[in-house]
């Protein structure tokens, strides 16, 4: 049973509503979530000027009714998130076991019987706030994923509880090269979100992804070089409200490296074609909110 966070007095309400409204059937909380869709995009515009942005220079091609017809969809997708990451507080296992379908898990298998960790590279796409949790209730074996916590403590503290109350376990970014090198040759899977934005000053690698210039952390090749695990790239299809298909595909054996001769990153260079290939398949299924080329690659003299 889920204990009550140590939280201040002051935010005990807000942890009060977040966890009632978390009971609710998610075929009510998808009402909500209609009503939350007329608010953040038609009174507020929540992040419009990032979304159209985002959407026209990864698609140059389309027109601007195209781009307005993908913007909605996101954002009605973007809604429904919201409210099943709210479910994700009281979902039982055996709900998450039917609106999430691994289509290949022996893909991942097949490594971890042999005793290897294997690290997953995903992205901010459809759902990836109960990919964890329904890895940890179907895999048979350790589901872990690297995280950065958040800043304000009340909501770090709900985050982590309700991300691993289903046996998901959270490594720290601070902690990664540590809890690898201790576990090393514990068979798990090791799951990275591995198109967020690196600081500037961290910056190791760009390339050319959705038609723009954008830059990528390198960690998750890094990690697979030194500890000579093998890397899969994680798909997610939304296939309907609440209900996804994942799929796994082999970027590198842990033996081999994709044959992209003169690439000092062939690992990431195929993460980032192979997501490329996913969001133009199911544009409105990614995060367009998030401001991920807000970085310039700078101009060589």
């Amino acid at each position: 049973m889920n204990k009550k966070p140590n939280i201040p007095p002051l935010y005990y309400p807000l942890w009060l509503l977040l966890k009632s409204l978390s009971l609710l059937p998610l075929p009510v909380l998808y009402v909500l979530s209609d009503f939350f869709y007329l608010l953040v995009y038609h009174l507020i515009g929540y992040r419009k000027k990032v979304v159209w942005q985002n959407m026209r220079n990864s698609f140059p091609e389309k027109g601007e009714q195209e781009i307005a017809r993908l913007a909605k969809a996101f954002y009605r997708q973007f809604a429904d998130l919201v409210v099943e990451i709210l479910k994700l507080r009281t979902m039982s296992a055996d709900e998450m076991r039917r609106r999430i379908v691994f289509s290949n898990q022996e893909v991942l298998d097949q490594f971890v019987r042999q005793g290897t960790p294997v690290i997953t590279m995903g992205s901010h796409s459809g759902n990836w706030e109960w990919v964890l949790s329904a890895g940890a209730v179907q895999f048979g074996f350790p589901a872990e994923g690297i995280y950065k916590p958040l800043h304000n403590a009340f909501f770090e503290e709900y985050m982590l509880s309700t991300r691993t109350r289903l046996g998901a376990r959270l490594i720290k970014m601070k902690d990664t090269m540590r809890d690898f090198v201790r576990n090393r040759k514990v068979p798990r899977v090791i799951a990275m979100l591995s198109d967020q934005t690196p600081p500037y000053g961290e910056i190791q690698y760009w390339t050319t992804f959705m038609n723009q210039e954008t830059a990528f952390f390198v960690g998750a090749e890094k990690l697979a070089n030194t500890f000579g695990y093998p890397v899969l790239f994680l798909d997610v299809d939304r296939i309907a409200r609440g209900r996804y298909h994942l799929r796994f595909e082999v970027l590198s054996d842990g033996k081999t490296k994709p044959d992209l001769p003169g690439c000092e990153y062939p690992i990431t260079e195929a993460f980032a074609r192979t997501l490329e290939k996913s969001i133009q398949r199911s544009p409105a299924n990614y995060l367009w909110t998030h401001r991920r080329w807000k970085h310039k690659r700078p101009v060589a003299n």
